[in-house]
């Protein structure tokens, strides 16, 4: 059976606060779908999604990470805080980690190691889980793990539907008042090619039909050695988040993993199990790495009482790995959400029409180091002011 992080022997570790930005822009899905002349529920019924966020010119991963981040510290403080994990597939430097940034812009104290990683959109598991090490060597530190990623795809493509943004940010530590991250962790990892981003595009390559099976496959095995290690029974999960790409492939998704696990629920049973996960990704889009934090953050918002439940969080990156791992729910965490402010910054963006949205998707940055500067529209504290001499220049606010 599980040997879980709650045992009396170690103090439990796990998330103690997590924080979600987005962007000042979204696009209404019917609105993409009447510029195509497609009927809108390929959209909202076919893939589950209904609005995207779309960045302003002067946002990027590092503005919205900041955003996350600050609100982290302006509630916490910054005592104890050693590390900063910066998960992304939207990396802006191939050398120096976008982390770097959002340290300075909040204020961190030098005496915090940061590092980038990246694994598609699973790494933020990986920064997770690399956390909860660190601290059970030294409970008294503390992590901050940061996900944030922009989506994007060719205008008029197969993929142009699921583009979003968003940044998940957390702070790991030991007694933590939101979730305590159980033992063990299955994990699965394979090479394919279902979506990647080779260095000379700023647009992802996608094998549509081949990504759903990778997704599907990853997930399966995931489970499969979470399972051979002692873990949990499916059955004893209230809800399981998974990376959402689109919302429908998280049911997808658990469709899989009922089936493996002797189950068939029926399409409604399913959608009810999901729902409470699914309630920001619907309106965000695909965020990549901070998409299964995403879904976390929306099941603990939403869902009624979850004190002492079991929830399940099922992470992919293409190319591929694949992580399940469990998480008790802990008493008074309802006193540590972030409800309103999250729905706040979701239902404050400015919505684009067809027109502005495409202008800012063929928005592209000089690549020759000259001095280049953004219009100034992002509401939130920190702005991407622009390049001078190939270096990116950000402000608070």
């Amino acid at each position: 059976m599980t040997t879980s992080l709650t045992d009396a022997a170690t103090p439990s570790i796990g998330i103690h606060d997590l924080a979600l930005a987005t962007s000042h822009h979204s696009l209404d899905l019917e609105s993409l779908a009447d510029h195509h002349g497609i009927d809108p529920a390929k959209f909202t019924v076919g893939i589950g999604q209904h609005v995207m966020s779309v960045l302003a010119a002067d946002e990027d991963i590092v503005t919205m990470a900041a955003d996350a981040t600050a609100r982290i510290i302006a509630r916490n403080g910054t005592d104890g805080i050693r590390t900063l994990l910066f998960a992304t597939e939207s990396g802006i430097d191939q050398s120096k980690s976008a982390g770097v940034y959002v340290h300075s812009l909040v204020g961190l104290p030098p005496t915090v190691r940061v590092v980038e990683l990246k694994q598609a959109c699973y790494s933020a598991t990986a920064a997770l889980q690399f956390a909860v090490g660190l601290i059970a060597r030294d409970p008294s530190q503390k992590v901050l793990v940061v996900a944030s990623d922009v989506a994007r795809y060719d205008l008029g493509s197969s993929g142009e539907s699921t583009q979003g943004a968003a940044a998940a940010a957390m702070l790991v530590q030991a007694n933590p008042a939101l979730l305590a991250v159980e033992n063990p962790a299955g994990v699965y990892t394979e090479d394919v090619m279902d979506f990647w981003r080779p260095n000379y595009r700023s647009t992802a390559l996608v094998d549509g039909k081949g990504s759903i099976k990778a997704y599907l496959n990853a997930i399966g095995g995931a489970w499969q050695d979470y399972a051979d290690q002692g873990g949990e029974p499916f059955e004893s999960f209230a809800s399981i988040c998974y990376h959402q790409p689109f919302t429908k492939m998280a049911t997808k998704a658990h469709r899989h993993l009922a089936v493996l696990n002797g189950q068939n629920p029926t399409p409604v049973e399913v959608a009810a199990y999901l729902e409470d996960t699914m309630r920001y990704n619907r309106l965000i889009g695909n965020s990549y790495t901070a998409s299964v934090y995403v879904a976390l953050a929306s099941l603990l918002d939403h869902a009624d009482d979850l004190t002492g439940a079991r929830v399940g969080l099922a992470s992919y990156g293409s190319g591929s790995v694949a992580e399940f791992f469990g998480g008790v729910v802990q008493p008074g965490y309802r006193d540590h959400l972030r409800r309103e402010e999250h729905t706040a910054m979701i239902d404050t963006r400015v919505p684009l029409d067809h027109t502005a949205y495409e202008v800012l998707h063929k928005t592209t940055l000089p690549e020759d180091g000259r001095e280049y500067r953004t219009t100034a529209e992002r509401a939130g504290s920190f702005r991407f002011v622009g390049l001078n001499e190939h270096r990116r220049l950000y402000e608070r606010g």
